[in-house]
């Protein structure tokens, strides 16, 4: 069990949220704002940076709001659902975007073809995290 599920079962207030996709969704925010960081680095030592301007500027954005949503969604004890739901689905939306700036890199620069995976796994989670909020309120 890593860490940031350990502190999901051990926190004294049960989430409501589905735990395996809340798990997911932590972990892979923090593994995008990572890629997403490293990846705008790597750009800014690329020969060609200005090519890289706008998959540099994505990054960035991706990677803050990656930090916000991990965050945010691991203080399960708030009850403050509409602003959770709200902000995961922007995370989505930038890794979306992320992943697809990145991808049309991904054949010069292997670190936007990492990033751009990294991205698509977040989207991924973001996705199957909603679904499963969505799931909770139809069955309530």
């Amino acid at each position: 069990m890593h860490t940031i599920e350990r502190m999901i079962v051990t926190h004294p207030i049960r989430s409501h949220h589905v735990q395996n996709e809340l798990v997911e969704l932590i972990e892979s925010c923090f593994e995008c704002a990572q890629a997403c960081n490293a990846c705008a680095d790597a750009c800014l030592g690329e020969l060609v940076v200005e090519r890289l301007r706008r998959c540099i500027r994505l990054n960035l954005d991706c990677a803050d709001l990656c930090i916000a949503t991990g965050r945010i969604v691991s203080r399960v004890g708030s009850n403050n659902d509409a602003v959770v739901d709200q902000l995961v689905r922007a995370c989505g939306v930038a890794c979306r975007v992320c992943m697809e700036e990145c991808d049309y890199h991904a054949n010069m620069h292997e670190h936007c073809r990492v990033c751009a995976e990294a991205c698509r796994h977040c989207l991924e989670a973001c996705e199957r995290f909603l679904a499963g909020e969505e799931a909770l309120q139809r069955d309530a």
